[in-house]
Formats: C-alpha cells, structure tokens, sequence
C-alpha cells in the first residue's frame, strides 16, 4: 500500500512524525514534493514555530498565510503554511464569532495565551484545524470553516503535516479526548469533531520517520502503537539517512572480527603512494571495524522494523544543508519506491 492510498482511497491527509533529529521536517516537504509531482496541488503545513520549511525551501520566513514554495514538473505546486495558535484563534473568532477585532485586543492583555495554559487541548485543536479546513476545503468555498460544496474539487489533492514528535502525536492528533473537559457543547465542541472526523477518516494516515537507530526505531514502534490505540491509522515507516554499502559482506565479516589483511592494505597503500603505508593500514583496519559493527547494528534495527506490518521505505544520507536538490532526490526516491 503507497502513501497515496489507504484501504483503496486515496489518501488526503499525511501526518509525519518522528524523533527529534530524524529529519521529520525535511521527509515531509520531500513527501509533499512527491505527492505534487504530476501536476498535484498539495499543501504543507507547520505548526510547531520553527520556520524549518521556510529554510528548506530558501525562503523568507513563512506568515500565517498559505504561500506557494515550490512548482514540480508536470504542473504541479506545494504551497505552506506555519500555523500559529494565536492567529489560528482569532480567525476562529472571526469566522464563528465576528470578533476579530475582540480577539485582537485580548492578545494585547495575554488573554490567549492564558486560555490555552488552562486548556492546552485547545492549543491542538486550533492547530490541527487548520491542517483539517484545508483538507476538506473547496473550489468556491465562501469562508473558512463554512459549509462544503461538495459538487466543487478540493482546493489541494493532498495536505501534509509537519507533526509534533513521535512522543507527542498521538495527544496531539485525539483533540477530541483533549476538549471533553473543556466543552461539551457548542462551536468549540463541534469544531473540535469536525477536525476529528477528517483525522480519523480512511483517509487520513500517520507516518513515522525513523533512523537505522535504537532509540529513534523503539519510538518508532511505541509510536505505531499509540496512535493505533486512540483509533488513528498508521501509513509508513519512512528510514532516513541510510548509507550506502560499499563493503562486501566477507571483509565486513572479516574488519567485524578483527582479521582483516593487514599486509593487503599496507601494499595498497604503498601502490597509491601515501605517505606512512603502515599506519594508513592500520588506520583502514580500524574504520573498516567500526562500519562493520555498524551494519551489524543497523541490520539488527532493521529486523526489529520488519515486525511493523506497515510499508518502509529507505532514503539516502544526503550531504549537511539539505537544499531543494536534495528535497528533489528525496521525493524521486519516495515515488521511485511506489510510496506515492
């Protein structure tokens, strides 16, 4: 099953989560660049203040404010967006309330802030209803957070969210558990389940973005299993930084085991005419050791991986400073290996 379908539905909302230094930002404006390519329209979304996207794509930094970043071939666009929980409230009060003008004066007196300090589920809601809006939004649509026209095509063919880490998607993403105590009734209430039923929607999957790693790949599963139990669907396994191999697997038996050649590396050194041939030896034999040890480990991770009955798909280590180049090898990648 590729990152564009779910249960034989094409897939219209795509969370990214990952451990912190997976490079989960950088997968999901990749993921949004493979999923525009072909003439797609698809919107990327920020919401934890960072401005990495802006940075990905070279940019200034992103308003609250959806804005084209990048045009792919065959016609397609991503467009992004860096959502902001007191912007996102006062177009809520505009758009439910006609406050706009209200809302504004009450993050002069840090009314905002305070309201979601004593109700941090709120902050969530706000930030995931903006993903969500977009998702169900259509061509001729009024307003915001007004009615559907369903005879009308989507806005965007698909939204991707640049989610908090893995640690935290899963209370991120049930807004529903996080606004029962805050209201029962009334627009909050049924903003909070119309957001819901789009996250919930076959439609809707989770994807983890993990490294070769213990610690990031024992996220990872804790994470498939969180967001499974509070009913969310998980989409993908996306391996990042993997490197390439170049070592056949008898010298890495051999460099793991302490028996490389020594003498064979000294001649080759001396055939290349490097200086101190011994010590070039000796210092090969070592490397070689630490790479052979590991593949081992990675290899061990791997397995582990393979216990999630969900799609994984590897990307290259690419140099520091991804830049759109790298994004463009990335999402070649992504479509290469049939997640989308």
């Amino acid at each position: 099953m590729s990152a564009r379908e779910r249960d034989g539905d094409p897939v219209r909302l795509h969370v990214v989560t990952g451990k912190g230094g997976t490079g989960k930002t950088t997968l999901a404006a990749a993921l949004a660049l493979a999923l525009a390519a072909g003439g797609g329209r698809v919107l990327l979304v920020e919401v934890e203040g960072r401005q990495g996207i802006a940075q990905l794509f070279g940019t200034p930094p992103l308003p609250y404010e959806e804005r084209p970043v990048a045009d792919t071939p065959g016609g397609g666009r991503v467009s992004a967006l860096a959502v902001d929980a007191e912007a996102a409230l006062l177009e809520y009060l505009e758009i439910f309330y006609g406050m706009r003008r209200a809302g504004q004066a009450l993050t002069r007196f840090g009314a905002v802030d305070f309201a979601t300090t004593i109700a941090p589920g709120m902050r969530d809601v706000l930030l995931t209803g903006k993903a969500t809006e977009a998702v169900r939004r259509r061509v001729g649509d009024r307003r915001r957070g007004g009615r559907d026209t369903p005879a009308a095509p989507h806005v965007y063919d698909a939204v991707v969210l640049d989610a908090p880490p893995t640690g935290r998607v899963a209370q991120f993403l049930n807004v529903n558990a996080e606004v029962a105590g805050l209201a029962r009734v009334g627009p909050i209430r049924n903003h909070a389940d119309k957001v819901m039923e789009t996250i919930r929607s076959p439609r809707t999957v989770v994807h983890f973005v993990t490294l070769l790693e213990e610690m990031p790949v024992q996220e990872t599963l804790d994470g498939v299993a969180e967001v499974r139990a509070v009913g969310l669907r998980a989409g993908s396994v996306l391996v990042n930084m993997v490197r390439a191999e170049h070592v056949a697997a008898a010298d890495l038996d051999a460099a793991a085991a302490g028996a490389l050649d020594l003498g064979a590396l000294e001649r080759g050194a001396k055939a290349a005419g490097l200086d101190r041939p011994d010590a070039v030896a000796r210092g090969l034999a070592a490397e070689m050791a630490d790479h052979a040890r590991r593949v081992r480990a990675e290899a061990e991770v791997r397995e582990r991986l393979a216990g999630i009955d969900l799609p994984r798909y590897e990307l290259p280590l690419l140099a520091p400073g991804v830049d759109r180049a790298g994004l463009d090898t990335l999402a070649g990648r992504l479509r290469a290996q049939g997640a989308v």
